[in-house]
């Protein structure tokens, strides 16, 4: 087992800060092999996890066969992840390879988790899942989810929007989807099939309690519980579809119930939390990064919207302060993805279900180029070309062609 390079962290850590194994372990429970759709943990991949008192921490990942297409998607996952516990200066990996009766095991594990796994979802493994949170409402996280979703369909990818929100619901009418989530029958088995918009060569699924109620001004008085099930529902019984390249949730603002429920169904998830430049703003959204991290959830970067107002003439007003996203950020220890400048066509684009994203002006700008950080560094896709599992079916079927 060669070791590979070592994480660059920043600074060492106090030996109080140092995680403890179990958490290093629980983190690892969010690195899902793609291929087999169950975590590294459970699977029985992760092995051997030391830490030390100046905060590096070793992991020895073994794989089903040493030539693995999917080592380098395993080796971003498992240093983004551990590398975010609070207190790790550095992470060292260490690849092994099982044994026939190892990968024999970890296969049937694999294929009975699909079978009798109660909280398994219908999120294709492969897709990548982003929670877009915030500590408090009023930061504009729903308009920020529906311009990145816009801005990721515009590069020609399918993308999933799940309206967590299911009190605040404003997700169809930001999108400018309407209608009402029908049903199919799937594996005996009925699911709700998502509403599409085509946007380029990409898709936008969507999935919202504003398409399933009769009138977009009803109000749901549901408590935690039936909060919880709503979403649950939204995982487990909606047809995303194999080609699902990303899942944006639009969380609903806080740390209660909701989030709770998602971290449990979805421990695979990346978290991208919103704020608005005011410090009050930063320090409560502070708490939904705390939270992320204690249902071990990676935290993947910071938006700062609502940044500053540019007038006609050039002048720039920084309305709700400064430094908010970039201060976040750093208390943190993620990158700052971007920062949305504050602009009337954002809050027209929502009104009229023409996100800005689609559209052009600094706004417009910002948010693409956010979406192409998501894709390029802070969530990358998951390249399953060379997995044995999809060669496999590949051949299969070109033989039922043949066969026809």
């Amino acid at each position: 087992m060669e070791p590979l390079s070592p994480s660059p962290r920043p600074a060492a850590a106090s030996p109080a800060a140092v995680p403890a194994p179990e958490d290093v372990l629980g983190v690892l429970r969010g690195v899902i092999d793609p291929e087999l759709g169950s975590d590294v943990v459970d699977l029985g991949m992760a092995r051997d996890i030391e830490v030390h008192p100046d905060g590096a921490v070793d992991v020895t990942i073994v794989l089903t066969t040493s030539g693995c297409p999917l080592r380098a998607q395993l080796q971003r996952d498992v240093r983004a992840r551990v590398g975010a516990l609070p207190g790790v200066t550095e992470v060292r990996l260490h690849w092994g390879e099982m044994t026939a009766e190892q990968r024999t095991t970890a296969m049937s594990k694999a294929r009975w988790n699909v079978a009798q796994r109660p909280e398994d979802t219908s999120v294709p493994p492969a897709a990548k899942v982003v929670l877009i949170a915030s500590g408090k409402g009023g930061v504009g996280k729903s308009s920020v989810t529906v311009n990145l979703a816009a801005a990721l369909a515009a590069q020609g990818l399918t993308v999933g929007v799940l309206d967590a929100d299911i009190w605040g619901f404003s997700v169809p009418r930001m999108l400018g989807v309407d209608g009402r989530l029908g049903g199919v029958a799937s594996d005996g088995r009925k699911q709700m099939v998502p509403i599409e918009r085509k946007i380029g060569d990409g898709v936008l699924r969507v999935v919202s309690m504003g398409l399933l109620v009769d009138d977009e001004e009803t109000a749901l008085m549901w408590r935690g519980l039936m909060l919880n099930r709503g979403v649950q529902h939204f995982l487990q019984d909606v047809q995303w579809g194999d080609d699902l390249d990303y899942l944006l949730v639009d969380m609903p603002p806080g740390t209660g119930d909701v989030q709770m429920g998602v971290a449990k169904l979805l421990p695979r998830s990346e978290v991208i939390v919103v704020t608005t430049p005011a410090r009050a703003a930063q320090k409560v959204a502070f708490r939904a990064v705390g939270m992320a991290r204690k249902s071990y959830l990676r935290v993947a970067g910071v938006i700062e919207n609502m940044s500053a107002f540019e007038c006609a003439h050039g002048e720039t007003y920084a309305l709700f302060g400064e430094g908010g996203g970039q201060q976040l950020a750093d208390d943190a220890g993620v990158p700052l993805l971007g920062t949305v400048p504050l602009e009337p066509a954002v809050s027209a684009g929502g009104d009229a279900g023409a996100p800005v994203a689609l559209g052009d002006g600094p706004a417009a700008d910002a948010f693409r180029a956010i979406a192409g950080q998501i894709v390029e560094e802070a969530v990358p896709l998951t390249a399953m070309a060379g997995c044995s599992a999809r060669m496999l079916d590949a051949a299969v079927a070109a033989l039922d062609a043949a066969d026809a």
